[in-house]
């Protein structure tokens, strides 16, 4: 069994820190309507719960400045 490590932390109504072993995250968004993530990595997902078993999710990944 992996050992795993996932800490939550509300800052604001609407908005948590998240944090795990490699990365962090920021959520923004409640429980109806859309969410926004933005991580570490330079990942942006949005996501959204629909009426039953459905939900919706994007995912984009930001050009990183400078670097190789």
């Amino acid at each position: 069994m992996a050992v795993t490590f996932r800490k939550s932390f509300r800052i604001l109504p609407g908005v948590r820190l998240n944090i795990n072993r490699r990365s962090w995250s920021v959520t923004l968004g409640q429980g109806k309507g859309p969410r926004h993530t933005l991580n570490s990595a330079g990942h942006r997902t949005t996501s959204m719960n629909l009426p039953g078993p459905f939900g919706y999710r994007k995912r984009t990944t930001s050009k990183r400045r400078g670097g190789r």
